[in-house]
């Protein structure tokens, strides 16, 4: 709802996609460079306090911005950077949030079942991806965008709540002397020197970076391709959502998880194509029907990504790799968020998703040359 709500809002007092590249960078941009400090942290202390201290802030951040909004001060171009200031303090929480998060994962359900629970995760993550949009637009539409920013704040109740609520076998954590870049050397070697890990995270960085930059064009979509309002943009938003869904939920049904290699070559390429399509769509029915490919697509190849990941990690380490992965797979996406902006103020929209799409596609079938079609490096990848 937050996001929806924000991006809209920023295009209505600009009309400027550069400002909506850089509304994306600065929500993501703290990832690349404080998740490693996230990951030390959740290696070395409380992993419970950790997760309920940054949804806490993250609370705190969405009521100053519904206060902000109500009260009728984001107006203009000065607003319109107030909105991207607030989302890159946002960004600063997720920093830490993220990799502690994944790892508490972990730590609530056991690696047995470790499989399940992140495709059920991002399941329930795609859930609110449906959802939100949806009820965001019409929200906005009724009410205006500080109502969105308002519920979205008392979500978090909730969420603190059950945190508050649950009881979790302490782990033995220590802290240390060992200095947080040290810390991050540790976590990017071992990710570095395993071939599934590293050429699965190389592969989910090209979909970061430049995959999936169409939601940063949701708004131009909506609103001057297709010549509608934010219910448009809420539509084609849930609709990448619910394939989402499914795509963690299908994932979420396998029973042998051998063959990852081959299911994110498949997945990664069908996200390219799929981007390719709605370069040039401009009909709604025709956006919505691939925009669900895409999320069915990108889903389930993030979810079969960080399987591969945990099943390999060591648990001293679980943290800090998944700080690796945060860096890598969403502390890129504010790089890809400013390049498309930049990009679509001299090609336009359309044309920079062809040319990202085609990137993609071109990542993907580097992976099948270097890991599917290379019989023992499948076989190493296909056991993780």
């Amino acid at each position: 709802m937050q996001t929806t709500a924000q991006q809209w809002l920023v295009y209505e007092l600009t009309h400027s996609a550069v400002l909506l590249g850089v509304f994306g960078f600065a929500s993501q941009v703290p990832l690349l460079f404080l998740s490693s400090l996230g990951g030390y942290i959740g290696d070395h202390y409380n992993r419970h306090r950790g997760v309920i201290t940054t949804q806490t802030a993250s609370m705190v951040l969405a009521f100053v911005l519904a206060a902000l909004t109500l009260m009728g001060k984001i107006q203009g171009w000065h607003g319109a950077w107030v909105i991207v200031v607030i989302a890159f303090m946002l960004g600063v929480v997720n920093s830490f949030d993220v990799p502690i998060r994944q790892a508490f994962l972990v730590q609530m359900v056991g690696k047995d079942d470790l499989p399940n629970a992140i495709a059920l995760n991002s399941s329930i993550f795609n859930s609110a991806r449906v959802v939100g949009p949806a009820i965001g637009a019409f929200t906005v539409a009724w009410v205006g965008e500080g109502w969105c920013f308002f519920l979205n704040g008392v979500s978090f109740i909730a969420v603190i709540v059950a945190l508050l609520m649950m009881k979790i076998e302490r782990m033995q954590t220590m802290p240390s002397q060992e200095r947080p870049l040290r810390s991050l050397v540790q976590g990017f070697r071992f990710a570095m020197s395993d071939f599934p890990v590293r050429s699965a995270l190389s592969l989910l960085s090209v979909l970061s970076l430049f995959g999936l930059q169409y939601s940063v064009f949701m708004p131009i979509y909506a609103m001057d391709i297709l010549k509608g309002d934010i219910k448009i943009q809420g539509y084609l938003m849930s609709a990448a959502g619910v394939g989402a869904v499914l795509g963690a939920l299908h994932f979420a049904a396998r029973t042998d998880y051998k063959g990852l290699a081959r299911w994110i070559a498949t997945t990664s390429t069908t996200c390219a194509i799929g981007l390719l399509i709605f370069s040039g769509a401009k009909v709604f029915w025709l956006c919505v029907v691939v925009l669900f490919v895409v999320g069915f697509a990108a889903t389930s190849q993030m979810a079969a990504t960080n399987t591969l990941i945990q099943n390999r990690v060591p648990d001293e380490l679980r943290s800090r790799v998944m700080a690796v992965y945060a860096t890598m797979f969403m502390g890129v996406q504010p790089i890809g968020a400013l390049l498309a902006g930049g990009v679509a103020k001299h090609i336009g929209a359309p044309h920079t998703l062809s040319v990202f799409g085609s990137v993609v596609l071109l990542g993907s079938l580097v992976f099948v040359s270097r890991v599917v079609a290379k019989p023992r490096r499948v076989q190493t990848a296909s056991q993780a």
